[in-house]
């Protein structure tokens, strides 16, 4: 008991340290921030915050306007962002030494002189990369991530990391050590996760863009709870980081995104990304440039939807803006060609729930080994610490009740190698059956819906089965973009109170709470391409945004 005593101690003082360093971060922001205006009294922060990306990476880039001024006026406004919502874990004191030297450097990358924000699980060197576990806690990244290297190569200042939740696996953004993130738009609504930080900070303009990581939706999320764009790629389009041994080889692809206020910015981003630096620093990303012609087409586009995946019963906002943005699309010389989905709760159990934890778990249970906290996770690490027979038992005691439905993931793992080998192939088989329909149909891309609006504190943790819109595009590798349509209506609020869910289980009501009272809030639509079509997502993406 001493020991444990005394183990647990150490831990906390970890855990305060690094609440201390996060306050001291703040600190040099706010003193970095009075020393310029001091110096500077007459530049106009706020006009610099307005200017979109692309216009104001043009200034920087004929020098109309001072790489200082943009820098700073970003530095004050994420202080002020991260005052509110607890969005930044580390201010990255060396930005402004690298702000100093832009000018040594003779070429002028796209992202010259453009301050980025980084999500804590991309390794940035000589800084933590937490993932919200105490026992990363003082390791710090000997070297930066290839993305982090490229836009340091393409003239972006990498200025702050950015909250997440413990392990990643959540749509929520907390953990034991920085606490919880809330959404600018509204305190007592969650962020969205896991790369929650990021969409706080985006969200509130304290970041014209930031960096994060997708393997659920983990992008997307925020985008949409936040009301601004983003882009999950093709997993290996951006080499992900490699964050931790969970996931080291998942059926679900874990990819590397931006996330911005706009489409344009978003393009932006990516086009600066996919370079020969990216192609050189990592032989394992496919050498394809960002094709310019596909994104600038205006081509009439054939448009598969859907409103619903008959799992997760969508909001009245949500089908609402996917019927209005179906309209507006075929009132632009579009086709919209209705799609079907089908078994969605069997991909998301089978392939997505059970492939991350085809190994029993075990790997998962290791990263929490020694943790102070199984964040809200318990009834998972006692069915995964269960023995084989009571998983089978409790599995075959679950499966006529969709109350239990999410936990038959949970409890019947894999256990031998001849399972987790027929699962990569079931999920093969899935992706080509999924082509094959797509191809048939003749489409270009595809409209989907996007769980909204941001559901209140803790709910995301309570309702981990709403990840069905999301990951399914996971385990096909499919990029997949937010972008924001429409706000909660009164309307939509009155016909709230008639939605049950499909199953009228304990997870529709709990999802018909966490809708409500949302008037105002941002509400998006997906958008899907076929693999390593970035390019045309996005050229859809900024069809939808303009319509």
């Amino acid at each position: 008991l001493l020991l444990r005593w005394r183990r647990r101690r150490g831990l906390w003082r970890k855990v305060k340290e690094a609440r201390q360093r996060q306050e001291r971060s703040l600190v040099q922001m706010e003193m970095a921030v009075r020393r310029f205006r001091e110096q500077h009294p007459s530049v106009n922060m706020i006009s610099i915050l307005s200017l979109p990306l692309p216009e104001l990476s043009k200034k920087l880039q004929d020098g109309s306007l001072p790489r200082e001024h943009v820098f700073y006026a970003y530095v004050g406004k994420a202080l002020q962002i991260a005052t509110e919502t607890n969005c930044i874990t580390e201010y990255l004191q060396e930005s402004e030494t690298q702000l100093q030297k832009a000018k040594m450097t003779g070429k002028l990358g796209l992202l010259y002189g453009v301050p980025v924000s980084i999500k804590d699980s991309i390794n940035c060197q000589g800084h933590d990369s937490t993932l919200g576990f105490i026992k990363n806690l003082n390791k710090p990244a000997a070297e930066d991530s290839v993305v982090v290297q490229v836009l340091r190569r393409q003239g972006a200042i990498p200025f702050v990391k950015t909250n997440v939740p413990q392990s990643l696996i959540s749509y929520d953004c907390k953990n034991l050590i920085f606490g919880q993130t809330f959404n600018p738009l509204l305190y007592t609504r969650s962020p969205g996760g896991s790369s929650g930080g990021e969409g706080a900070l985006v969200g509130g303009g304290g970041s014209i863009l930031g960096f994060g990581t997708d393997v659920g939706g983990s992008l997307r999320f925020p985008a949409a709870f936040c009301g601004i764009c983003a882009l999950k790629p093709t997993g290996n389009r951006l080499r992900p980081p490699t964050m931790n041994i969970l996931f080291w080889s998942l059926p679900v692809v874990t990819a590397v995104g931006p996330m911005a206020k706009d489409v344009e910015s978003l393009a932006l981003g990516m086009r600066a990304l996919l370079c020969e630096d990216m192609f050189h620093l990592d032989s394992t990303v496919p050498p394809l440039p960002f094709n310019e012609e596909v994104y600038s087409s205006t081509q009439p586009l054939r448009i598969g939807y859907y409103e619903t995946d008959f799992f997760t019963m969508p909001s009245p906002a949500m089908r609402r803006a996917v019927r209005e943005t179906k309209q507006l699309l075929e009132d632009a010389g579009h086709t919209l060609v209705p799609f079907e989905l089908t078994n969605v709760d069997y991909v998301v159990f089978n392939f997505c729930i059970r492939g991350m934890f085809a190994d029993g778990a075990t790997s998962f249970l290791k990263m929490f080994k020694g943790e102070l906290e199984k964040s809200s996770m318990g009834l998972f690490f006692w069915s995964a610490k269960s023995p084989n027979w009571l998983k089978s038992v409790l599995s075959w005691i679950a499966k006529p009740f969709h109350l239990l439905m999410p936990f038959i993931g949970f409890v019947s793992f894999f256990s031998t190698v001849d399972e987790v080998w027929s699962l990569h192939h079931e999920i093969e088989e899935f992706c080509h059956q999924f082509i094959a329909q797509w191809k048939k149909l003749n489409l270009d891309v595809m409209l989907c819906p996007m769980l909204g609006p941001a559901l209140g504190i803790g709910y995301p943790g309570k309702l981990s089965v709403a990840v069905s819109y999301t990951m399914l595009y996971n385990a096909l590798d499919f990029p997949a973009g937010v972008v924001p349509v429409t706000m909660v209506t009164d309307k939509d609020e009155e016909e709230l109170k008639g939605y049950q869910g499909y199953f009228r289980d304990w997870w529709d009501r709990t999802l018909a709470k966490a809708f409500r009272g949302s008037v105002g809030l941002p509400v998006a639509v997906q958008c899907v391409a076929l693999p390593w079509q970035e390019e045309l997502c996005l050229r859809f993406m900024k069809e939808v945004e303009t319509l």
